[in-house]
């Protein structure tokens, strides 16, 4: 017995912490259950008074020998009542419904805002097709608990209560044996749904994995079909599928038992009651109305129980959703964004500063991903940024765009920390174009245009001639309209690269940072693009992180990076003289031999 307590408490303070948790952030929430709770006792006294006036009217008619005529006033009220009693859910079910869309669409926006703010560095650690199901399932699971759960739950909270009452005060032997039997229905429902708790949650990871390998099926087909293994694959998705249809019957059959389990409780309670009402009846202990109340009003009692059975196996579902949605929220974010700083810069901005910052990836045992790093840039100058893969040139770029802070050091702009300027203005003030950039199943010109949402049509044009791509664009039968797939599937590597800079471009940021900008560029279109960079040089500061040597003869500052660190600084003609790294390096290059960095 004190098992199952526990179990019942535990189930109780599980509900409540998601009801407290959800009103942190879903205004009204309160407001709701407030409601909620008066429209079970309404339900309750509405119950009450329906089997009161049919108990008397048949007693009347039956027992009394009184004519219809005479309990006609008795039945108009029956009337109201019974149609006030139907009034009830149909108000509950629009009063859910609209707390349900309000609460989904708040959550939505609030897990998204979270994952955006985490950066690209954070979510590497997740699977793109297990978010999506978090973002569309889990958030959805929050419907049933709205529509079903809460109102259920209030519901079983006051119908006994009242109902329990009235009984005591009409027939104390029956009501004991009511309360005596009252908590061995949502025990025997605990105790069976604590077993489905932990199969729900297997089946909910299982889903969320299954739309995560579905999503890396479909993005990497070409992939499959090139090594032949879209039939391995196709056998990997049949088990998986396999694996949640189990688990999805295993959830099913424990559901069954405990309808089963509920209906059999309830049957037998209500049975002992009426055997002991008739008894007490037969032997004139009880009269006649009495007796009927107390058996009109006994499975008034235990439907709200039984009812609640379904609707914990529902709310079972949903706990496992929205635990995965607070775990995703509860994630910590990699940068500060201090809405309450004072600080405020605009364009231009004459310098960058790095200064002595260190950086090491939470989680893991690698040594720092950067150490000790310092360097200024100032308005006018070409900074390139060179070293071996794992070097910590990503690290260095995601540090200044904010996508992480650093651990120790400080990173400025004109003096001010980036500490003390909100996250959002500080990443205006930089254009970037990534290694792998995204393009948007959208037009050319939406594309080109993420870099700002206002551009007139010839700002894009204007941005796309500086970039080397309205030629290719002007060529094509639609323009600038014309679609360009899911993730630029239509495009050439070089063709989105050359997109990604317009958009760069585009934002007119006063810092701009390129990371392997020209490295699916031939030799003219490569040409083209550095002259850009030569014309923007004079109001810009420029950051670009390349491993072919050639572009970056002409920079103004070079910075070598060896594990972590930055080893070597100068321009091209001061690293000759001083760096065997670089030198060695240098002549790779000019030997026409692959660069391994």
């Amino acid at each position: 017995m004190t098992q199952s307590a526990d179990a019942l408490q535990s189930s109780r303070n599980a509900l409540l912490a998601i009801g407290l948790r959800l009103s942190g952030f879903v205004p009204g929430i309160r407001l709701f259950l407030t409601l909620q709770a008066a429209l079970a006792l309404g339900s309750a006294i509405l119950i009450v008074g329906q089997s009161y006036l049919l108990a008397q009217i048949i007693a009347r008619v039956f027992i009394g020998r009184q004519k219809p005529e005479q309990v006609f006033s008795l039945l108009l009220w029956l009337l109201v009542l019974m149609l006030l009693r139907i009034s009830i859910p149909w108000l509950n079910e629009i009063l859910a419904g609209h707390m349900a869309v309000r609460a989904k669409a708040l959550v939505r926006e609030k897990l998204l805002k979270h994952l955006l703010l985490r950066g690209p560095a954070q979510l590497k650690t997740e699977q793109s097709g297990e978010l999506l199901h978090t973002l569309s399932s889990g958030v959805e699971s929050l419907d049933a608990y709205f529509t079903q759960v809460l109102p259920q739950l209030c519901t079983a909270l006051t119908v006994p209560i009242i109902v329990l009452a009235t009984v005591l005060l009409t027939d104390i032997p029956s009501g004991l044996i009511l309360l005596v039997t009252l908590p061995l229905l949502p025990i025997f429902m605990i105790l069976i749904g604590k077993q489905s708790e932990q199969v729900t949650r297997q089946r909910w990871q299982e889903l969320a994995q299954m739309s995560a390998h579905f999503l890396d099926v479909l993005q990497g087909n070409t992939t499959l079909k090139l090594f032949g293994r879209s039939t391995a694959q196709r056998l990997i998705v049949r088990q998986v599928s396999e694996r949640f249809g189990h688990l999805t019957m295993q959830v099913l059959r424990i559901a069954f038992l405990s309808a089963l389990t509920m209906e059999m409780g309830t049957t037998l309670s209500i049975a002992v009651v009426a055997v002991e009402v008739g008894i007490r009846l037969l032997s004139a202990q009880l009269l006649f109305a009495p007796a009927l109340l107390v058996l009109l009003l006994a499975p008034e009692f235990y439907q709200p129980l039984r009812a609640l059975g379904p609707q914990f196996h529902a709310s079972l579902e949903s706990a496992a959703g929205l635990q995965r949605i607070f775990a995703l929220l509860d994630t910590p974010l990699a940068c500060r964004n201090e809405r309450e700083a004072g600080q405020e810069l605009r364009p231009p901005i004459q310098s960058l500063q790095f200064a002595k910052v260190h950086y090491s990836y939470p989680g893991t045992n690698r040594s720092a991903a950067l150490v000790d790093a310092s360097f200024q840039a100032h308005t006018g100058q070409i900074v390139a940024i060179i070293g071996a893969s794992g070097a910590g040139k990503s690290t260095l770029a995601h540090l200044l765009l904010r996508f992480a802070e650093p651990r120790q050091g400080t990173i400025s702009l004109d003096g001010h920390a980036s500490s003390t300027i909100p996250l959002e203005q500080w990443r205006k003030l930089f254009a970037w174009q990534p290694q792998h950039p995204w393009i948007f199943n959208m037009s050319i010109a939406e594309n080109i245009a993420m870099g700002c949402p206002r551009a007139s049509r010839a700002e894009i044009i204007a941005a796309a001639r500086k970039a080397g791509l309205h030629e290719m664009v002007n060529a094509l039968p639609q323009g600038y309209d014309t679609p360009v797939g899911e993730r630029g599937a239509r495009l050439s590597g070089g063709q989105i690269q050359r997109l990604s800079l317009a958009r760069a471009l585009l934002k007119r940021a006063p810092i701009l940072v390129l990371d392997e900008a020209t490295s699916a560029l031939d030799t003219a279109s490569e040409a083209q693009v550095l002259e850009t960079l030569k014309a923007w040089r004079p109001s810009h500061i420029i950051l670009m992180i390349t491993h072919r040597l050639q572009t970056i003869r002409e920079a103004d500052l070079i910075l070598l990076l060896n594990e972590g660190r930055i080893v070597a600084s100068g321009t091209h003609a001061e690293l000759q003289q001083r760096s065997a790294l670089y030198q060695q390096l240098w002549q790779a290059s000019l030997s026409n031999l692959e660069v391994v960095l």
